[in-house]
């Protein structure tokens, strides 16, 4: 058995889904593993992670918009907002998806279906920087 870790660094541009299937993939086939599980870690409160449909944009959009809907942007409505009105909304969204994906690996490659892709989904206005931990188990 062996393991390797990595942190894949992801600059977003605003509040949105960033695909991050390719980075983690060409990681992930550098480490010459065959079978194993690749554990994926957000570090932040205001970001998560996704596995979604990346063959048609309208289901981001969709998604994003949903989000928008049920964790808006409303001043007065939260009590916390130190770091401006998306503060707690972001907080939201993180809490209502994933900061962990744990996938399989096959032949080599992840097991993702045939339309599935990985995301990072940022829940902040503006840009930033985010960090995920990539922890391969396998042989």
């Amino acid at each position: 058995m062996r393991q390797a870790q990595h942190e894949l660094t992801v600059a977003t541009r605003k509040r949105g889904l960033v695909e991050i299937t390719a980075p983690v993939s060409k990681w992930v086939a550098a480490q010459s593993l065959t079978t194993g599980l690749l554990t994926l870690f957000c570090r932040h409160t205001s970001a998560s992670l996704l596995i979604q449909e990346n063959a048609d944009a309208n289901v981001r959009r969709d998604l994003e918009a949903f989000f928008e809907r049920i964790a808006p942007e409303d001043p007065g409505r939260y009590s916390h907002d130190d770091e401006g009105p998306d503060d707690m909304p972001s907080h939201l969204r993180a809490a209502l998806t994933q900061t962990q994906l744990s996938i399989p690996l096959a032949a080599g490659t992840l097991v993702l279906g045939t339309w599935q892709g990985l995301y990072l989904f940022e829940h902040r206005q503006q840009p930033h920087t985010r960090r995920i931990a990539l922890h391969l188990m396998g042989e």
